[in-house]
């Protein structure tokens, strides 16, 4: 079968790789240059099933009220004319009980864990290389609050098979020897050993190159415009490259887009509640006196994550939720390293960070969509929020299962 994938970020060339694996000829469409360079680029680089908790919890309504104002919140919602973002926000509030916040972490921790498993199957047969460390992630906090509410939320983890489990602050100094210089700010934190951490964009484009090497043919710099119907299905898709317009043709379509997803759907009659959360990230060059953490690490307070990256520090996080705007805020970009410095104050950088920010695909329960759409030769393949890389192997196996028209071996929403 042929399949057209449009997008070639890191759950676009998963997609690829599984799809390719099972027999289908793929061709991949991305506008940018190489694989990689949009929101897989400069991300946190974590694969975190401990981050299963959804930013829809019973706690969510609060903490955002609270946030309302502050230039530099974790989560920050732009008052702006926006029926997408209205229509979003008032999903995300349905999904802020406990019992509907119990059923997105079963879902999500479900297919995170398959996923990371399938990640390790696939290192192992292509050994591919992307500054992985399998060191595990450590959850720290500084508010006694928001401690007690993580104990709460790692508990139901573990029920699901995530084996995310509490510590005291002194054990987060053992773990990682570079907080012992703000120790006196602990007041606990949880450790997940299974978890890991990488480049992402490393990981898609060289991911891409093998995938090459299997006959899969990449399209870059080129747009997909509109998809063409006929008869309840996707009959083509319109697009544009410096060539000039054309249509290319398959017997499936995957479209991996990202937060562009619900654009290219819209003239379908397609609703998806999918919006563009901005998360913004720094790379900083470390010299060869840091102390910097070398354990991936997540502030569940600040919504930051640090990540070891070889003789780089990523870190990466927070949410603006601002529609399609990609500018880099100067004091969103200055909170992360004033909470770097206040987490590691022995951080000495080698030069000056590198700012980032991407469009995430925020769902409003924070499960992705994977499947089939109302098209009969249409797939979607998007919505993974803030665990896009973590759950794109086990997103990408499953969606050529159902391609292939087999049941998927871990079980989706809807399936």
């Amino acid at each position: 079968m042929k399949v057209l994938i449009l997008g070639a970020g890191v759950v676009g060339v998963s997609s690829a790789w599984y799809l390719s694996k099972a027999g289908h000829e793929v061709t991949v469409v991305d506008r940018q240059p190489d694989a990689g360079l949009e929101t897989s680029f400069a991300n946190g680089g974590q694969i975190s099933v401990s981050h299963a908790e959804p930013w829809s919890n019973p706690h969510a309504p609060k903490r955002a009220l609270s946030w309302m104002g502050r230039e530099d919140a974790p989560l920050l919602f732009r008052l702006r004319w926006d029926p997408a973002l209205f229509d979003w926000s008032w999903r995300f509030l349905r999904e802020c009980t406990p019992g509907r916040t119990r059923e997105n972490i079963r879902d999500i921790v479900r297919l995170a864990l398959y996923s990371r498993d399938e990640l390790g199957i696939l290192r192992e047969e292509t050994g591919i290389q992307n500054d992985h460390l399998q060191r595990g992630i450590l959850h720290v906090y500084t508010d006694q609050k928001e401690f007690e509410a993580a104990i709460e939320a790692s508990r139901t983890m573990r029920e699901f098979g995530c084996e995310r489990y509490p510590v005291d602050a002194d054990k987060c100094v053992e773990i990682e020897p570079a907080l012992r210089a703000s120790r006196s700010i602990l007041v606990g934190g949880d450790y997940t050993a299974a978890d890991e951490s990488g480049d992402a964009a490393l990981f898609t484009q060289n991911l891409a190159r093998i995938c090459r090497e299997r006959g899969v043919l990449f399209h870059y710099e080129a747009t997909a415009e509109r998809l063409a119907t006929d008869g309840g299905r996707i009959d083509g898709v319109h697009i544009r490259s410096a060539g000039g317009r054309e249509t290319l043709r398959a017997d499936a379509y995957v479209l991996a887009l990202g937060s562009y997803t619900p654009l290219l759907l819209r003239p379908l009659g397609i609703r998806l509640p999918v919006y563009p959360a901005k998360g913004y990230s720094a790379t900083v060059p470390l010299s060869g006196d840091s102390v910097a953490p070398t354990v991936a690490m997540t502030d569940d307070g600040h919504k930051l994550v640090f990540s070891r990256l070889g003789n780089r520090l990523r870190v990466a996080g927070t949410a603006e939720f601002n529609g399609y705007n990609t500018e880099l805020n100067q004091v969103r970009c200055q909170a992360l390293m004033r909470r770097t410095h206040q987490l590691f104050p022995e951080l000495r950088p080698a030069g000056e960070a590198e700012f980032w920010c991407g469009l995430r695909p925020s769902t409003p329960s924070n499960v992705p969509f994977i499947g089939r759409a109302k098209l009969s030769n249409l797939y979607l393949n998007t919505g993974h929020g803030t665990l896009g890389w973590t759950m794109a192997c086990g997103a990408g196996k499953a969606l050529a299962d159902i391609v292939g028209g087999r049941a998927p071996e871990v079980r989706l929403r809807g399936t």
